[in-house]
């Protein structure tokens, strides 16, 4: 039981409100030590989880990339190239972020967005700065926004993923079903996950067209050119 130290480390670190990472790196130390690990070896563990989870060191490059593009000023950029365009709103934008992110989710390609990749520095500020020429807004509006952003992100990716049957849940569903007695093919799965992404893709677009309206309303009057 005393290699379950880790766990109290986890609790306690989160508690405290400590660095995420130091506080898993601390749990994982301590776990081993308890177990009756060198610290060399607890170290070569971590370093062979990394080498076999390829997807960790993605994140490394990806992150710090994202970070210095917001820092050069993406942000400012997409939300300049927005306030430029006035047929855009916030509704459509989002609108047509949520089908390419179904479509892309469908083909397997899951991780070429989400919310770190493209919701903070991209759609989140693009839509806002399409909201800001539909109406004035407050901070309540503006959190409104953001959340519609990161909804969309999520509703395309779970409702798009299923339909590429190498996806995890499919394989998942596949299996469960399996061991108890029910053979059913990966594709069938997937074809049949097409008319929910399209519900999805209506019932939130709908949401989205009528957020639209919502900040349409709230458009404040423009004073009248005075002679």
């Amino acid at each position: 039981m005393l290699p379950l130290i880790g766990v109290g480390v986890i609790v306690l670190g989160f508690a405290l409100r400590f660095n995420p990472l130091l506080v898993v790196v601390c749990a994982a130390m301590a776990s081993g030590l308890a177990a009756g690990l060198g610290p060399l070896e607890v170290l070569a563990a971590f370093g062979k989880a990394f080498n076999q989870n390829r997807y960790v060191s993605i994140v490394w490059v990806i992150l710090p990339a994202i970070g210095v593009l917001e820092r050069s000023g993406l942000q400012e950029r997409a939300r300049t190239a927005i306030r430029a365009m006035t047929a855009a709103t916030a509704g459509r934008i989002l609108v047509a972020y949520l089908l390419a992110r179904q479509l892309t989710a469908a083909l397997g390609l899951i991780s070429i967005a989400g919310h770190a990749q493209t919701v903070r520095p991209l759609v989140a500020p693009m839509s806002e700065a399409a909201a800001e020429n539909q109406a004035e807004l407050d901070e309540t509006t503006r959190d409104e926004v953001k959340a519609m952003s990161a909804a969309t992100d999520n509703v395309g990716v779970f409702f798009g993923e299923d339909i590429f049957m190498a996806i995890g849940s499919i394989l998942l569903i596949v299996g469960f079903l399996d061991q108890n007695g029910l053979i059913v093919e990966p594709l069938h799965l997937s074809v049949w996950a097409i008319p929910t992404a399209i519900a999805a893709f209506l019932v939130h677009g709908a949401r989205l067209l009528l957020f639209d309206r919502k900040l349409s309303k709230r458009r404040a009057p423009r004073p009248e050119a005075t002679a």
